[in-house]
């Protein structure tokens, strides 16, 4: 696997890790099926992904990524689908955590192959 498929890989792995992250409140403990379904099939098929990409991206920056842009993604949808609006300093945070992805990414040492 080159560097641009580990990146498709990754890509894939946080849709997936977002999609089912996002379906955990409806399965009310794991008591109603479909969404508990949902959530465990796409969670086990991103960290199935994330398996692959981890053999050409480091683990840091593979987490890094997965779990920064699926906190933002999550808190996205939360505004959305349960009107759980953040407050200023969690916006902010945020932010950072995005910077920290970007920076995480772009500084290091990776090279295409």
């Amino acid at each position: 696997m080159n560097l641009i498929y580990a990146y498709i890989f990754l890509g894939f792995a946080i849709v997936l890790e977002i999609t089912g992250t996002s379906f955990v409140k409806d399965t009310e403990g794991f008591t109603k099926w479909i969404p508990t379904l949902i959530c465990l099939i796409t969670i086990s098929i991103s960290y199935y992904l994330m398996s692959h990409v981890v053999t050409r991206i480091p683990v840091g920056i593979t987490y890094a990524t997965w779990s920064g842009l699926g906190i933002a993604a999550i808190t996205i949808i939360g505004i959305y689908k349960y009107n759980q609006v953040p407050n200023i300093p969690t916006v902010i945070g945020l932010v950072l955590i995005i910077i920290g992805v970007v920076i995480v990414n772009t500084m290091n040492d990776i090279k295409i192959s």
